[in-house]
């Protein structure tokens, strides 16, 4: 065990036993110097040992400890107490600490632990080849701030991407596939309501409006499916599309012979151009849209085109009247007196009865649909109020109806004991009785 004895002055001697050991400093340097501290080993034989009693004696300098001993600097004198530790005096203040025994440290090892002490390294820490492999997991700072500047300049906003596909849309070296793919890719983005603006205000929306005029069918359906997506809830970009004319050329598209997939397509355009806008309705009926609509739903081949035209007739009908009951508008705001106005001017039931679609719509009570049949029956009850006089002649019409009562009362049956009190046949049964109590009424 080692045992230190530091005094007062600039020199101070640590002896260990059986080969003690005096650590000596430089009167220039200490520990936080500049010199290393070094370490001279000795033999017992030229130190005289000092041995303890229970008396206070005077520690000298030069004198060794026997093993088991440890002192601090500035200590004076020294004695054993009751429990043979060892007690030490300071400046007259007589204090007690106990020896403990410690683990032996070697020349080597002391030589070490004090140049680390000096240079403030942690031996733990001190291997280069460690640090070198810390280091290596980790990626400085200055190099994540880099990465991160580049990857923010490879990420494009909607806006550029959609400046990007215009582009490649308009661009004269562009095949039809490269257009088609640009607005597929176009039509996803423009579902947002602000990308949607954003073209119109580009002058994206136009380029894709002129496509419509296109030979190619491929490029008529792709630019149809854009228009329907950007119109959608959209108002901003409704108003631009009838500025631009689009009305007119979705009615060319659907008013001449055009694959059934064209035509879907323009549908869907148009009912989207339509929905909650009074301002396109009225431009629809001034340019013949009902007429057109008529025209298709009376050609043959023409049933999965009838069922969307029945429901655009049925959204128009029931627009107009909820906005005009109170509190019932579907976007209330300011300007609800505005689009009471705009909603007068939209003269669409007279229209209806004049161009013989009371009897139009009850055709689709014949297909197997039954999502179809409860189109046409919200649709016949909603045209009641200008089509009644002309339902209650309709013989194929009353006759139609009781077979679709008897039929949906063995399926609301069926339903019950299925234990679905309130099923989806019951809905449309409650619809057929509430358009035959109606027919009833003077």
């Amino acid at each position: 065990m080692l045992i230190g004895c530091r005094r007062r002055g600039r020199q101070s001697t640590r002896l260990k036993t059986p080969s003690a050991m005096t650590v000596v400093e430089s009167p220039e340097a200490s520990l936080e110097g500049e010199e290393d501290a070094h370490v001279e080993e000795g033999d017992s034989e030229d130190l005289d040992v000092f041995h303890p009693t229970d008396k206070w004696k005077t520690l000298k300098s030069g004198l060794g400890v026997p093993r088991g001993f440890d002192l601090q600097t500035g200590q004076r004198e020294v004695k054993l107490g009751e429990h043979q530790t060892l007690k030490y005096q300071i400046d007259g203040q007589r204090q007690g600490k106990e020896n403990t025994q410690g683990p032996s440290v070697s020349a080597e090892e002391l030589k070490k632990a004090l140049k680390n002490i000096k240079e403030g390294v942690d031996p733990k820490t001190s291997d280069k080849e460690e640090k070198e492999a810390l280091r290596a997991q980790f990626h400085p700072m200055d190099e994540l701030k880099k990465d991160m500047v580049r990857l923010d300049m490879l990420m494009e906003s909607d806006f550029q991407i959609m400046s990007r596909l215009v582009s490649q849309f308009n661009s004269s070296n562009a095949t039809v596939e490269e257009k088609v793919k640009a607005l597929h890719d176009l039509e996803y983005l423009v579902h947002q309501v602000d990308n949607a603006q954003n073209l119109a205000s580009s002058g994206g929306l136009k380029l894709v409006v002129d496509a419509l005029n296109s030979t190619d069918y491929r490029l008529q359906e792709s630019a149809s499916f854009v228009l329907g997506s950007a119109l959608s809830s959209n108002p901003v970009v409704q108003v631009e599309a009838v500025e631009s004319g689009t009305i007119q050329k979705l009615l060319m598209l659907l008013a001449t012979p055009r694959p059934m997939s064209v035509k879907k397509r323009a549908l869907f355009a148009v009912a989207s151009l339509l929905r909650h806008c009074p301002l396109a309705q009225s431009h629809f009926l001034k340019l013949g849209g009902l007429q057109v609509l008529g025209d298709i739903f009376r050609a043959s081949g023409g049933g999965a085109l009838r069922v969307r035209i029945v429901t655009i007739l049925y959204d128009m009908i029931n627009e107009k009247e909820l906005i005009s009951q109170t509190g019932l508008d579907p976007i209330p705001d300011a300007s609800h007196n505005e689009r009471l106005r705009q909603y007068a001017q939209v003269s669409l039931q007279p229209l209806l009865a004049e161009q013989g679609w009371c009897s139009l719509v009850p055709e689709l009570l014949a297909s197997p649909e039954h999502d179809w049949k409860e189109k046409a029956l919200r649709t016949i009850l909603a045209m009641m109020p200008h089509c009644q006089t002309q339902y209650r002649k309709d013989y194929a019409l009353s006759s139609s109806l009781s077979a679709l009562q008897e039929q949906y009362q063995e399926l609301v049956l069926t339903e019950q004991v299925l234990g679905d009190e309130d099923g989806y046949f019951g809905e449309i049964l409650a619809l057929l009785e509430t358009v035959v109590l109606k027919l009833k009424q003077v």
